[in-house]
Order: C-alpha cells, then sequence, then structure tokens
C-alpha cells in the first residue's frame, strides 16, 4: 500500500466512524421517537429523523469497509447540508458559538467530497464505485 492508501483509509475510517457515533447517537441516545420529534421540530417530516439515521450506519459502514466509498460519500452530503440549513447555518459560522455554528458540517462536506474524489484506495472490502 501506499501513503495515498494509506490517507485514504485513515479519512474514511474517521469520517465513517464518525457518522456511525452519530447514528449511535440518535438510536441509543436521543432514541427513534426523540430524534422524530426533533425533526419535526425543525419543521421537516419526523420519519427524516430515521432516514438520518439508517443513512448515517449505512454511508458510515460504506466509507469504514470501502464498499461502494463515493457513492456512500456523495449521498451522505445532502445530509449534512440539512444540517448546515436546518439547525447550525442560523447559528453563526463558529462550531463553538450558542447551538453550534456551520464550521464542523461544512468540514465534513469537505472531508466528503475528498472521499468522492479519491475514492477508497486499495484497501477497500468492495471498491465498486470505490
Amino acid at each position: 500500500m501506499t501513503a495515498f492508501d494509506y490517507a485514504a483509509l485513515l479519512l474514511r475510517l474517521s469520517v465513517g466512524g464518525l457518522f456511525l457515533a452519530h447514528a449511535y447517537l440518535k438510536y441509543f441516545v436521543f432514541t427513534p421517537k426523540g430524534t422524530t420529534d426533533y425533526f419535526q421540530s425543525l419543521g421537516v417530516p419526523g420519519y427524516f429523523g430515521l432516514i438520518a439515521i439508517a443513512a448515517e450506519t449505512a454511508g458510515g459502514l460504506g466509507l469504514i469497509f470501502g464498499v461502494a466509498t463515493r457513492l456512500a460519500a456523495i449521498l451522505l452530503i445532502p445530509l449534512m447540508a440539512g444540517t448546515i440549513v436546518l439547525v447550525h447555518g442560523k447559528n453563526g459560522f463558529w462550531f463553538t458559538n450558542q447551538g453550534g455554528g456551520w464550521e464542523y458540517p461544512a468540514l465534513w462536506i469537505v472531508c466528503l467530497v475528498v472521499i468522492a474524489l479519491i475514492g477508497s484506495g486499495s484497501a477497500a472490502l468492495w471498491p465498486i464505485w470505490g
């Protein structure tokens, strides 16, 4: 494996792991009911919360294992853009602002774009669309 392959692996593992952590939080801490209620409070249908849990889980696993890596990254971008539009955008740029600004979700989007551009590298379980 080359340095490029190690870099792609590190990026996939870290971003995928963060998506799994957020899915875990929504499912086990906030619960699906709490998540759907929160999404409704944002003015969107509550089932979007369940879609977010499923997308974070499937996308996170796809990134970690290198399964359809580029597709997974591309499909997660609108999810993160939605967090900027619906939640964090009104709080300013800095994520340390009250309620969290859009700095951190924007960084996630940049990481996802990079993953979509470079693909999974050689350390992928199933590199189709990788």
